[in-house]
């Protein structure tokens, strides 16, 4: 059993926007899922255009200009790329 029990129906996402620093992803139930762009480096690589034109699907936002696609779920369990690294690391 999963510790995280939530109706599949109220984890779709109805909307998804990049900022310069996060992914901010609003579910069916109103709820907004925010995420750090460092997570997700060909996310953080893209410009501004390529990481703004999402596709939504019933689980999950996948980016076709650059074919990335990630899961609410991931998102909700904090998964993020194994080579990510917070900017400050990134920058040493």
């Amino acid at each position: 059993m999963s510790i995280l029990e939530i109706e599949d129906d109220l984890l779709e996402p109805v909307e998804a926007h990049c900022t310069d620093t996060s992914l901010v992803v609003t579910l069916a139930d109103g709820a907004a899922l925010v995420t750090p762009l460092w997570w997700y480096p060909t996310l953080l690589n893209a410009t501004h255009l390529q990481r703004n034109n999402i596709e939504l699907s019933p689980y999950g936002v996948h980016w076709p200009d650059i074919d990335e696609d990630l899961s609410v779920e991931g998102m909700l369990r904090g998964r993020k790329y194994p080579d990510a690294r917070p900017p400050a690391q990134a920058a040493e």
